[in-house]
């Protein structure tokens, strides 16, 4: 018999109030959360990079941008599930493409959404694209980990069935153990990528690199998502002998390469 650990069970709900006056119940999901405490973290951790690094913008300016980056995430997010992974069955359940709090983001659609906003802010507040995006994508893997986390909680986005001894039995992935292919995710896209950038902002010739950072990051993820779908199970399909995930993620592999070796211009943020 193969071992395997228990899935620990854990409520998606943290807590519920109401009705109240006839309306709700209100709950607070463990998925929301995430996404909350993503946000906030992204925007202490900006506001301490850019104290030490004012040239590429001010704690003001990154005050402002975290609302901005909030529509950005979540729109985007949102968006990028409904048209890259269930396109047809939200065509038949349009209303239930407006229930976020149920789950059902895509990071691809969420970091396009964030280059919008972002090329828009820096447009308006004259700061140099590229400086600010690496402000943003040195912060990003906090909400990347606590995302997957959630997933994790959620018992969504489970892996393939493996006979590895930590492997698990999802409640909704079937009765076989599965690979808890989300804590890989957490640990590589999150935890591993934020140290990652974190040591190489600490060397200020790269800090004053505009774009390096960003094409570091998105290399990263990158390689770091396509490993990862080698354990998920593709509930999304395949492009070609590509799982979804890796085919969204060449585009972002091919431009961050691009970012980070290409020439300089001499021009600093």
């Amino acid at each position: 018999m193969t071992f395997v650990i228990p899935y620990p069970i854990i409520d998606p709900v943290l807590f519920q109030f109401g009705p109240i006056l006839g309306v709700g119940p209100f709950m607070i999901r463990w998925y929301a959360l995430s996404y909350v405490f993503g946000l906030l973290g992204s925007w202490w951790y900006m506001r301490w990079m850019a104290a030490r690094s004012p040239r590429a913008a001010t704690k003001e300016d990154i005050d402002d941008l975290i609302t901005w980056g909030m529509l950005g995430v979540v729109l985007g997010g949102r968006i990028g599930h409904v048209l890259f992974y269930g396109l047809g069955y939200y065509l038949q359940n349009p209303l239930e493409a407006l229930q976020v709090w149920k789950g059902g983001m895509s990071f691809h659609g969420g970091f396009l959404g964030v280059v919008v906003v972002g090329v828009l802010f820096a447009r308006k507040r004259g700061i140099n694209v590229l400086s600010l995006a690496d402000l943003i994508t040195c912060a990003a893997p906090i909400g990347l980990f606590l995302g997957r986390i959630a997933n994790f909680i959620n018992g969504e986005l489970w892996g393939r069935t493996s006979g590895v001894p930590w492997a698990m039995v999802f409640p909704r992935g079937g009765a076989y153990p599965r690979h808890p292919s989300q804590l890989y995710e957490a640990m590589l896209e999150g935890l591993l990528l934020f140290v990652i950038l974190h040591l190489l902002w600490r060397r200020e010739p790269l800090r004053l690199r505009p774009g390096f950072l960003t094409g570091v990051f998105l290399a990263g993820y990158s390689v770091f998502r396509s490993f990862g779908e080698l354990f998920r199970e593709p509930s999304d399909g395949y492009v070609g002998f590509l799982t979804a995930g890796q085919a969204l993620s060449l585009p972002m592999l091919l431009l961050g390469l691009y970012l980070v070796f290409r020439r300089e211009s001499g021009r600093k943020a």
